[in-house]
């Protein structure tokens, strides 16, 4: 299952969403992570940019780019949790600490 999060300082989960600075993709088969990879995307100093939707489409394409099935953040404002709806995906609203635990657990819960 392939489950993103957002991350705060160090090896946490971040605040919201849509002006994540960076999001980590991990890859969690049997309840074990078997990949983790951060990437810098940059959404906090994007949001706001460019159209009205651009915003939400920018993340809705790199979530459909790296297959992602399951969101887990802190929180997400409505316009988001609406599209994330529409795209299919499970969202974990109200997630802190760990961010490698907050992805195992939500794996868990979305395949059980």
């Amino acid at each position: 299952m392939i489950v993103m999060t957002t991350l705060g300082p160090g090896d946490t989960v971040g605040g919201g969403l849509g002006r994540a600075a960076r999001v980590a993709v991990a890859d969690v088969t049997d309840g074990q992570i078997t990949s983790w990879t951060e990437v810098p995307v940059g959404w906090d100093s994007l949001h706001g940019e460019g159209t009205e939707g651009s915003h939400h489409a920018r993340i809705a394409t790199f979530l459909k780019e790296q297959g992602i099935e399951v969101v887990v953040t802190e929180h997400v404002g409505l316009g988001m949790q609406r599209m994330l709806g529409t795209m299919g995906l499970r969202l974990v609203q109200g997630a802190h600490g760990d961010a490698r635990q907050a992805v195992v657990t939500a794996a868990g819960t979305a395949s059980g």
